[in-house]
């Protein structure tokens, strides 16, 4: 068995193990990863770039070997490999508990519990919840929904279709590392900047591909298509700009505005101008339009694979 197949089943495999099981409560994989890198940081920190490419290297490089190892250690098992690749699909992948979160925080609106609205937020995205009213909450909610499904399962999906178990365990490790100093802060302005841009271009793909999958997976193609081409490139992150406006033109509903993000006020552009402002019973929709933009990105990741393998001569 080569390696389309051993990805499509295994992708299969480990997408099954995320919508039956979630993220485990204790003990994920990425949260190891996530002190692992918080241990290299406190050795390597300067507030210079160079030091946050060798952050980078170290860290993401690591995680890829990690998994070029462990795929050679496997090659000679089908069973092994596509139960291997399962397991890192299951450990990266993260659409049952974006949904979950998502859905506890609209749970808590429905019931008028602001506050514990604000408490779950933390959750899903780093904005500062006591910023935020209701209608404020429920727009970050829809947002983080739109931007996470790219993150969490398309990119993940399309870098192991590319590359395997390394790729989906690199693309796991740029993410959270583009998470931990990738942001704009004083102390990271310099030392998360390598960080910062190779999560760009890793999650390049996966945006667009999820754009596209949201325009088909959901109510209005063409007012998907319309905020898309009209306000993505209005959006200060080039992944999150085509993934929210998407996602707002085939929800119908407005995104961006002010938000507080890191002890930082952003004012981000309106995308969608021409939707309504988003409501409680928004972000059911929108978890509803991440899974089906989750299912398809494994029916078009699955496909790729096994026909690059058959293009390459290779047995799929």
């Amino acid at each position: 068995m080569r390696a389309g197949r051993v990805f499509a089943y295994g992708a299969a495999a480990g997408l099954l193990g995320d919508l039956l099981l979630g993220d485990p409560r204790r003990g994920h994989p990425v949260a190891a990863f996530g002190h692992a890198a918080g241990a290299v940081e406190r050795v390597l920190w300067r507030d210079h770039r160079g030091w946050g490419v060798l952050h980078t290297v170290v860290c993401a490089g690591g995680a890829v070997a990690l998994g070029a190892a462990a795929r050679r250690s496997v090659r000679s098992s089908p069973a092994a490999s596509v139960a291997l690749t399962g397991v890192a699909t299951w450990a990266v992948v993260g659409g049952t508990s974006l949904g979950r979160e998502a859905r506890a925080v609209g749970r808590a609106l429905e019931a008028g519990d602001v506050e514990g609205a604000r408490a779950r937020l933390p959750h899903l995205c780093g904005r500062d919840p006591q910023a935020l009213d209701a209608d404020g909450i429920a727009r970050a909610v829809v947002e983080s929904v739109a931007e996470n499904t790219s993150d969490a399962v398309v990119g993940a999906l399309v870098w192991g279709a590319v590359g395997g178990v390394p790729g989906l365990l690199g693309f796991r490790a740029v993410n959270t590392l583009d998470a931990m100093v990738g942001h704009r802060s004083p102390a990271y302005r310099k030392y998360g900047w390598a960080s910062a841009r190779l999560d760009d271009l890793a999650g390049w793909p996966g945006a667009r591909l999820t754009a596209v999958l949201a325009v088909l997976a959901g109510g209005d193609p063409r007012g998907a298509v319309r905020a898309w081409r009209a306000d993505a490139a209005k959006h200060p992150s080039p992944n999150a700009g085509p993934v929210e406006a998407s996602f707002a033109g085939a929800l119908g509903v407005r995104l961006g505005g002010t938000l507080s993000y890191a002890g930082r006020v952003e004012h981000r552009p309106v995308l969608n101008g021409g939707g309504r402002a988003v409501q409680v019973a928004d972000i059911e929709r929108a978890v509803r339009l991440s899974r089906r933009v989750g299912g398809l990105a494994f029916g078009v990741t699955a496909a790729g694979a096994l026909l690059w393998a058959r293009l390459s001569g290779r047995p799929a």
